[in-house]
């Protein structure tokens, strides 16, 4: 067996979608209804909110991560996105959760960085 290095989307993002940055629960979800769709599986998962409206969560898949932190008080959030392709070939999957998350913080600049690992 050989390994397939699975690819790794950091982004970054200013958006004027300031109430999107504080909406911890609709964040949830979405994350939630996307790891569904592609029948991933959670092994943990950890979300806090903090004064002044930021959040910051990560999911722990079997297949890797999830994490996210926003900061409304600058218009900025933060995201990873990365799952090995241990078992399948997951970049597909990786890119459907960037383009939802993008469609979602509506930015107005994205930094993007993507690794293969």
């Amino acid at each position: 067996m050989t390994y397939s290095k699975g690819l790794h989307i950091l982004a970054e993002i200013e958006t004027n979608s300031i109430e999107v940055l504080k909406n911890f629960a609709e964040t949830q979800n979405l994350l939630q209804k996307l790891i569904e769709k592609h029948r991933l599986t959670i092994v943990g998962e950890v979300f806090a909110n903090f004064d002044g409206g930021g959040f910051t969560g990560v999911y722990c898949l079997t297949e890797s991560h999830i994490s996210i932190h926003t900061w409304p008080e600058f218009g900025r959030v933060t995201y990873d996105v990365f799952l090995s392709n241990f078992r399948n070939n997951n970049e597909f999957i990786v890119r459907d959760i960037h383009q939802e998350l993008i469609a979602f913080f509506n930015p107005i600049e994205v930094n993007l960085n993507e690794i293969y690992r």
